[in-house]
């Protein structure tokens, strides 16, 4: 790796970290498909382990030791003093270490389906908070892939990156078309859609899960909305978890890691 240390601010060298935000990221035309940044050594070494390449690394020389180990190639690591690193990203980077790294292409739906039993689908979810956590229960309880739909949150984004502990690199994704398109083609993979939502008639989880349908793509919706009348015609099932103590719901992250206990293979 190049040590190139940094006193500037404003030096071109660090564009790719200076005030941009994540659609300003995957609008950059060099290197064709945009970046993503990922925030500190342990998010950097399993985007590495996932084969992801990044173009640059900003770290503070304290944190210099934990990155040198990651990299064999002649990536630019750009060393700076923790007010630089604040002064271009508009936050403390406590982490120590940011790298921008090239966007993989995104595979297509049929091939990340082709050999999945338990897919999480992921509809119109905007917080970044949550779909890290969701990537975290599907790695964690084994979940084979997850889908987004257009309008979900960028997976990639630096909070949902961190959030999952980095696990967005090791369960395959990819996003979704339209529920008219998408719905053929989890059909065509032989998935049963499975709903998340509070509706009358509803299946408990459990009876559900009691089905043992042999491929399953669970849907969740959007914090507060839910999931969109589309995705519910979409559904094969509309399931739902029985509450208690006058709760009518939990929170879509931890709803996703119940539902994905249950279903677990």
């Amino acid at each position: 790796m190049r040590v190139i240390p940094v006193g500037d601010p404003q030096d071109p060298l660090l564009r790719d970290y200076r005030d941009l935000t994540d659609i300003a990221l995957r609008r950059v035309l060099e290197p064709e498909g945009g970046l993503y940044i990922a925030e500190s050594a342990k998010v950097i070494a399993r985007a590495l382990a996932a084969g992801h390449r990044p173009r640059s690394v900003l770290v503070q020389a304290k944190w210099l030791a934990d990155v040198e180990p990651l990299l064999t190639d002649d990536t630019p690591v750009f060393v700076v003093a923790p007010e630089i690193a604040e002064a271009l990203t508009g936050y403390a980077v406590h982490r120590g270490a940011l790298a921008a790294m090239h966007r993989p292409p995104l595979p297509s739906v049929a091939d990340i389906v082709a050999d999945a039993r338990l897919v999480v689908v992921l509809e119109d979810m905007v917080d970044h908070t949550n779909v890290g956590a969701i990537f975290r229960a599907a790695a964690g309880l084994g979940a084979d892939a997850v889908l987004v739909t257009p309008r979900c949150a960028d997976p990639l984004y630096r909070r949902s990156v961190r959030v999952s502990m980095g696990t967005v690199f090791q369960v395959p994704w990819t996003r979704l078309p339209d529920w008219g398109q998408a719905r053929d083609i989890l059909h065509a993979a032989d998935l049963h859609i499975a709903a998340l939502a509070l509706a009358d008639g509803a299946v408990p989880l459990d009876e559900f899960a009691a089905a043992a349908h042999e491929r399953v793509a669970v849907v969740f919706g959007a914090e507060g909305d839910g999931l969109t009348s589309r995705a519910l015609e979409a559904a094969d099932s509309i399931v739902t978890i029985p509450m208690a103590g006058g709760v009518d719901s939990l929170n879509v992250a931890a709803a996703s890691a119940v539902a994905l206990w249950a279903l677990r293979r």
